[in-house]
């Protein structure tokens, strides 16, 4: 078991404990299974599906996180369990994706919930799998994202990184800003701390990714 795993079922009741250990033994079994792929929906995802309902709405991510991991959940999977998800149960999905998928080909979901105007999709989409595959067109439109619809950008995973010395999301920056300003609108103080970073050392020749 996972130590993720482990400090759910520490704070599980017993009822909620036991529905867990039998929604992660579904979930390694299909994992293990050599036709996973195939035939009706699998137990696992009947449980992924009602995990708020068994463990309260404040332990459903970890709950949705951790079956997701036991079961090995790959692109198709989650892809799958995002488009016929709640709101929910795609944040979860969101949430899980450094975990579960080593390449781009979950890019669809986060650029889907970057879409959204809901707020906690917004904020999970923008972690360290976008921080990782999104490209600079992609990631610096998801930080204005933010911005537009109050996301604290704290939720961008690697923001230090990823938005020091880019001239070109510090002119998208000052263009937002001059925009709110004309409309008699305040400029939110993250706007002003990722120019701050967007500015130092920037490169204009920086090439683009």
């Amino acid at each position: 078991m996972t130590d993720s795993a482990a400090a759910l079922r520490a704070a599980l009741d017993d009822t909620s404990r036991a529905w867990l250990d039998r929604a992660l033994d579904q979930a390694t079994s299909h994992a293990k299974s050599s036709d996973s792929t195939q035939g009706p929906t699998p137990p696992w995802e009947l449980r992924f599906a009602e995990a708020g309902r068994r463990c309260g709405a404040a332990l459903a991510d970890p709950a949705r996180q951790v079956l997701l991991q036991a079961a090995e959940a790959g692109p198709a999977t989650v892809t799958r369990l995002y488009r016929q998800g709640t709101a929910d149960e795609r944040r979860a999905v969101l949430l899980s994706l450094p975990h579960l998928v080593h390449g781009p080909q979950a890019l669809p979901l986060t650029e889907d919930a970057l879409r959204t105007n809901d707020p906690r999709l917004v904020a999970a989409a923008v972690g360290p799998y976008a921080a990782a595959h999104l490209d600079a067109h992609g990631w610096r439109h998801a930080i204005l994202k933010c911005l537009f619809i109050g996301v604290p950008v704290a939720a961008a995973a690697h923001l230090d990184v990823r938005a020091r010395g880019d001239a070109e999301l510090a002119r998208m920056l000052d263009d937002y800003a001059a925009e709110r300003s004309a409309a008699g609108r305040s400029v939110p103080d993250d706007l002003h701390r990722v120019r701050t970073l967007a500015l130092a050392d920037a490169e204009p020749s920086r090439k683009e990714s």
